[in-house]
């Protein structure tokens, strides 16, 4: 994992795919970032229970911080 991985990058990135979201009425919330690069985050609002919310985990939040930050990157929903 490279070092680069780092809660105020993926904030960052996540800042870049939000205004989508809430185009959307929905939005994202990073709940943590762990050493082995598993980002959890919470959809909000028309995301959250939305049956594309695993595409947009994987296909969207997922796939960006792959490009912009580590390709060793996993996003994961946080369990409510």
């Amino acid at each position: 994992m490279a070092a680069t991985i780092t809660r105020e990058r993926v904030e960052e990135v996540l800042g870049h795919i939000r205004p989508a979201l809430q185009r959307d009425g929905g939005d994202v919330e990073l709940m943590d970032v762990a050493e082995d690069g598993t980002v959890t985050v919470r959809l909000q609002g028309a995301c959250r229970g939305c049956p594309m919310a695993q595409l947009t985990l994987q296909m969207g939040i997922e796939a960006r911080l792959k490009e912009e930050i580590d390709d060793s990157i996993t996003v994961v929903p946080a369990q409510e």
